[in-house]
C-alpha cells in the first residue's frame, strides 16, 4: 500500500481507536442528551455507524450484519469491517456513489477524499460522546490543527445541514476549541444535570 494510503488507513484506524475507548466508557448511558442537539449518546454512535454503512461499507458491499439492539457491539463490527475494506487490493483507487447526505445531493468521490472526510467525522463525535458522558475530552491537537485549517471559510457547512452556526469563541482559544466552535459546537456544553 503506497505511504500516502497507508497514512490515510492508519489515521483512521487510531481516532476510531480514540471513539471505542469512550464508546466503552457509555456504561449504559446511552439515552443521556449530547452536544448535537436533540440527539443522545445512542444517536451519535449511530450516526458514526450509519456514515461508515452509507458513505463506504455499503456501496463496496463490507456492511457487517450488526445486533439490533448493542451500541457497543455494533460499533465493533464497523470498525472490524473497515479494517478488512483497508485490506482490499485498490480500494483507494476505486471512486465510490455516495447517496444524497444532508443537503449534498447524491455523487461520487474518490476514496482517498472520501475516507478522510469520515475520519474528521469520527474525530468530531469522539468530543462529542466524551462530553456526553463524562469521559476524557480532550482531542489530538495535531489533528485539530490539520481539520481546522481545511474547514471552508464561506457557510458552505452550516449549507449542508449538517452543521450549526459556528459558535464565537476568543481569538485565545485553544485549536479544539476553535475547531468545535467553527462546526457548530459551543465548547463548553455540559450535560444539562452537570
Amino acid at each position: 500500500m503506497p505511504t500516502e494510503t497507508n497514512e490515510l488507513c492508519q489515521r483512521h484506524v487510531t481516532v476510531c481507536a480514540g471513539f471505542s475507548r469512550v464508546v466503552a466508557s457509555t456504561l449504559g448511558r446511552w439515552d443521556w442528551p449530547s452536544p448535537c442537539q436533540g440527539w443522545s449518546a445512542r444517536d451519535v454512535v449511530e450516526h458514526v455507524i450509519g456514515f461508515h454503512d452509507v458513505l463506504l461499507l455499503r456501496p463496496l458491499g463490507a456492511k457487517p450484519d450488526r445486533p439490533r439492539d448493542d451500541p457497543l457491539r455494533r460499533w465493533s463490527l464497523t470498525v472490524d469491517a473497515m479494517a478488512e475494506l483497508f485490506d482490499r487490493p485498490g480500494l483507494f483507487e476505486a471512486t465510490i456513489g455516495v447517496p444524497a447526505v444532508g443537503n449534498n445531493a447524491r455523487s461520487q468521490i474518490d476514496a482517498r477524499q472520501l475516507v478522510p472526510m469520515l475520519t474528521q467525522d469520527v474525530f468530531i463525535h469522539t468530543w462529542d460522546l466524551a462530553r456526553t458522558v463524562g469521559a476524557g475530552d480532550r482531542l489530538d491537537e495535531r489533528l485539530c490543527l490539520v481539520y481546522l485549517e481545511r474547514l471552508p471559510t464561506d457557510d458552505r457547512l452550516v449549507r449542508s445541514g449538517m452543521f450549526g452556526v459556528p459558535i464565537e469563541v476568543p481569538s485565545s482559544a485553544d485549536l479544539q476549541s476553535q475547531l468545535l466552535a467553527r462546526l457548530g459546537r459551543d465548547p463548553s456544553w455540559a450535560p444539562p444535570d452537570a
